[in-house]
This record gives C-alpha cells, sequence and structure tokens, in this order.
C-alpha cells in the first residue's frame, strides 16, 4: 500500500471490487430491481474513489513539485472526453427525433450546460434532481460529471496555492476540508 506523498499508480484490486458494488448498485437500481435503492449511494462511492485516487496523485506531484496544471487537465480530458462526446452526440441526434420542440429545447440546454460541466447546476435550478420527472431528462447523468469536474477545477487550485503558502499546512488543511464536508 502506498503511502500519503507516494504517488503510487499501481492496480488496486480493492478499488475495482468497491468501483464493481458501486456499478452494481446503480445499474440495479436503474433496473428497477425493488430491493436495490443504492443507485445515489453508488454514484457517491465513485466520488469518493475518484477523490482518493485522483486527490492521492495531486498531492504527490505537489509535494514533490511535479505537479502540472496541463498535464492533469490533458490526462482529464483523454480520460472523460471521448465517451462523453460520443453520449453527447448520440442523444442530441435521438433527441432530433424522439423528443418534441420544446422538449429538444430543454434538452439544448442541458447539452450546452453539460459540455460546460455544469449541468448539475441547471439541473438544481430546473427541476428536483430526485423528482421522478427528471429521469426523463436524457442528460442527466451528467450531473455527477459537472460536479466532480467542478471539484478539479478547485481542488488542484487550493493545493498549489497551500503548498506555495505554508506547506506544512497542505496535509492538515485537507484533512481539515474533509472533515468538514462531511
Amino acid at each position: 500500500m502506498a503511502s500519503i506523498g507516494t504517488a503510487d499508480r499501481s492496480y488496486r484490486p480493492d478499488i475495482d471490487g468497491i468501483r464493481s458494488i458501486a456499478i452494481l448498485s446503480v445499474v440495479l437500481y436503474h433496473a428497477g430491481v425493488p430491493a436495490i435503492t443504492g443507485g445515489f449511494t453508488g454514484v457517491d462511492i465513485f466520488f469518493v474513489i475518484s477523490g482518493y485516487l485522483i486527490g492521492g496523485h495531486i498531492f504527490s506531484e505537489v509535494r514533490s513539485g511535479s505537479f502540472s496544471f496541463l498535464r492533469f487537465y490533458q490526462r482529464r480530458a483523454k480520460r472523460i472526453l471521448p465517451a462523453f462526446y460520443v453520449v453527447l452526440v448520440f442523444t442530441i441526434l435521438a433527441s432530433i427525433f424522439l423528443l418534441s420542440p420544446r422538449e429538444t429545447s430543454i434538452f439544448g440546454r442541458s447539452a450546452f450546460a453539460a459540455t460546460l460541466s455544469s449541468s448539475n447546476i441547471l439541473f438544481w435550478y430546473s427541476f428536483n434532481y430526485f423528482d421522478p420527472q427528471g429521469r426523463f431528462s436524457p442528460l442527466l447523468m451528467t450531473w455527477s460529471l459537472g460536479v466532480e469536474e467542478q471539484f478539479y477545477a478547485v481542488i488542484p487550485l487550493l493545493m498549489v496555492l497551500m503548498a506555495r503558502l505554508r506547506r506544512s499546512w497542505l496535509l492538515p488543511v485537507i484533512l481539515l476540508v474533509c472533515l468538514l464536508s462531511f
């Protein structure tokens, strides 16, 4: 197991096991399995895993002085954007044929917001996410991507600033922020 401050990028079967539980809970929830109500919990589990893994990488690189915003966001784009664009193009094409003009207009706003990683904000103002009607929004799943990308817009900046201002406070401040988030 890697200690804090080292960038161990080796395969983690324990993390994959947790990911599989998270995926299974989301899939079974969306499949309508009556006893499974943990779809949202599965998404939360993914947030924690992502924050732990990527936050740990940022932390190690900041501590070693090798962090690069450009490299970080290139890796994020390479990982996220290809699948995002496939989903976006498919849903845009499907919306043209399946949605009414009013629904297409609403969809267009959500597609635009999703490209700016802000669909979570749009959906927050548009309707209650937990409202059953929300499930009819074709890009509703991009709310989690918006939250994640906003997190990764702020966290690297905070870590770099903290490391430059008071390097010895980096880990305590991270732990304090984690504690406050609960």
